[in-house]
């Protein structure tokens, strides 16, 4: 990535840019690296992890832990790791690409996944020198498992009403934690733990408590529905005594590393979804092509290709709107001077910057890979729903990825407050957006013949109805917009939907005019875009009958059947879900 300043420089910005003047980093703008990682870690994961999988889903933590000491051989515990610290400091893609490349065993891959995020960031990012020296390179090299204890039995997505408590000590030597913590990945399996807890009452603090510490207890396993080859258990803390030199960053700045870290976390969530959503398309593919049923495969069935067809669409906005995140991301890192006292403090407080992007990606990747493993098990059939086919393990596993790292309803609260707090706060100018909304109506589209020109101007229409939504909601409720649950989830379904859709039309364009070009990819924009209205539309309809009560005026009536005949698409999506199934099928994997 270069260091020129990136034009979306915050969240949010894609909704008042114009997508003719936007470009986005996608993964054909991987380097040569890239793709060697990415080809070494699918390697790694289809010879050791797959090879064993069976083993590990029985709970093997020998077998778990010496697979990470592997990992951490190949430098990938590392990648987000200073090299003075025994890391090998890659780029964040580096990052994303490996989380969807572990994808065989997710059991396995939220191991890694906590290890190399939530669990590790916070000393990264906040860590003193000597917090650095004495615990990054042994969690590098996978000589020591981390965790990350936020959750507790009263508070989950609501983290900071935590109850667990931190008193300074009488010799002022000490932290004396009490509370519980629960559902800790690596939990059992951990070494260090990054545990919050409340200083005096009041002031969030986080701390890295060792798994010996005296009053500090780890509970039982958990039996869970699916991941059952991870480690997740309860940790006890009874006057546990935790030195004062383990206090992470400051006192009363618990939140800070909290709520960065999971943006990163939120977003590796999303790309381990991709890698499975992928996984899926491509073994049911090869099973519809195989299976026969009324004198055919069943590959032949129209049905069936709408299922493949749609399922490779929303994977494809998926990986587009991941890898356009993860470059925006990067790019506001590379602006970040390495040589600044507070380098890694203002790279973990970047994070938040993106935090509507990063909860879009775990929102829209992990209803992505549930949808697609529901439609891949239904083309499997009655095999869909043994156990030694791939579809069962892969349903239960998938299912806790819409609710941890903060549920899919409370991020997507997060999404629709963020661009509230930005707009009330005019720290970007919607104000000036909205009041362009009538003028943009009136005005006649100039829409020429260059190649998915249509589905553009939808898009810039589309930013617009969702900027007119959000004012009327605004206008309506104020401040008390954030209690009106179900407007504000449409309200977020209807932004990411515009960023999925002007990602995969950007992303489309620049295949297309690569020395690589895929027509399918075409297809892709046409249905996302086409599909997307109808979606807006009749959510559109549904807030403003709640903002109106029941009745709508005249004059928003009258606004709404301006948008839509201007948002409207006339692309036969039926045939080209059909398209796009047949090059999956005569790939025999999914291709893009």
């Amino acid at each position: 990535m270069s260091k020129t300043k990136n034009e979306h420089n915050t969240g949010g910005q894609f909704l008042l840019d114009s997508i003719f003047d936007t470009s986005i980093f996608t993964r054909e703008d991987f380097s040569s690296e890239h793709r060697e990682i990415y080809k070494m870690v699918m390697d790694f994961d289809r010879e050791r992890v797959l090879s064993q999988k069976e083993e590990i889903e029985k709970f093997d933590p020998d077998l778990s832990l010496s697979l990470m000491k592997e990992l951490g051989e190949l430098g990938l515990l590392g990648i987000d790791i200073p090299e003075e610290y025994g890391g090998i400091d890659l780029d964040k893609i580096t990052s994303a690409i490996v989380a969807e490349s572990l994808v065989q065993s997710p059991s396995f891959a939220v191991t890694w996944s906590v290890q190399t995020g939530i669990g590790s960031l916070p000393i990264v990012w906040f860590g003193t020198d000597e917090q650095k020296q004495k615990y990054l390179p042994k969690i590098a090299t996978g000589e020591l498992i981390c965790a990350y204890g936020l959750t507790e039995p009263s508070s989950g997505s609501d983290a900071m009403q935590a109850d667990t408590t931190a008193t300074l000590s009488d010799d002022g030597k000490h932290y004396l934690i009490n509370g519980e913590k629960v559902f800790i990945t690596n939990g059992g399996w951990a070494g260090v733990f990054i545990v919050f807890a409340r200083v005096d009452g009041s002031k969030f603090s986080a701390f890295i408590v060792e798994n010996d510490t005296e009053g500090f207890t780890i509970g039982r396993e958990e039996n869970k529905l699916g991941m059952k080859g991870s480690s997740t258990a309860q940790l006890l803390f009874q006057d546990a005594k935790v030195p004062v030199e383990n206090l992470l960053y400051e006192v009363g700045k618990g939140a800070t590393i909290a709520f960065n870290c999971l943006n990163i976390g939120r977003f590796k969530l999303g790309c381990s979804c991709l890698g499975g959503s992928k996984q899926v398309i491509s073994a049911a593919s090869v099973y519809a092509q195989d299976r026969k049923a009324f004198g055919t495969t069943i590959s032949k069935f129209d049905a069936i290709r709408k299922k493949i067809g749609e399922m490779s669409v929303r994977t494809f906005a998926t990986d587009t709107m991941i890898y356009r995140t993860i470059g925006l991301l990067q790019n506001e890192i590379d602006l970040i001077d390495k040589d600044a006292p507070n380098y890694y403090i203002n790279t973990g407080e970047a994070m938040g910057k993106y935090a509507i992007e990063t909860s879009m990606v775990k929102v829209f990747g992990s209803d992505c890979s549930h949808w697609v493993i529901d439609q891949g098990l239904q083309i499997f059939g009655g095999y869909g729903f043994l156990e030694e086919y791939p579809l069962a393990p892969a349903y239960r596993d998938d299912r806790v990825n819409q609710i941890w790292e903060g549920t899919n309803e409370i991020n997507r609260q997060i999404i629709t407050g963020f661009i509230m707090k930005k707009a009330l706060n005019e720290e970007l100018p919607f104000r000036d957006a909205i009041r362009q909304i009538d003028s943009f109506l009136n005005t006649k589209p100039d829409v020429d013949d260059t190649l998915l020109a249509k589905e553009c101007d939808t898009v810039e229409s589309a930013k617009k109805i969702g900027l007119y939504l959000f004012n009327e909601a605004l206008s309506e409720f104020a401040q008390d917009l954030k209690n009106e649950h179900q407007i504000v989830e449409m309200l977020s379904d209807i932004f990411i939907d515009i960023y999925c859709a002007e990602s995969t039309i950007i992303r489309v364009k620049k295949i297309m005019s690569s020395d690589k070009p895929v027509a399918s990819t075409v297809d892709i924009a046409k249905v996302f875009t086409t599909e997307m209205v109808d979606r807006i539309l009749a959510k559109t309809h549904t807030i403003l009958n709640a903002v109106f009560a029941g009745s709508v005026s005249t004059e928003a009536k009258d606004t709404v059947d301006k948008f839509e005949e201007r948002m409207r698409l006339s692309n036969n999506v039926v045939q080209l879900k059909r398209n796009i199934a047949e090059y999956v099928f005569d790939q025999k994997v999914y291709p893009y």
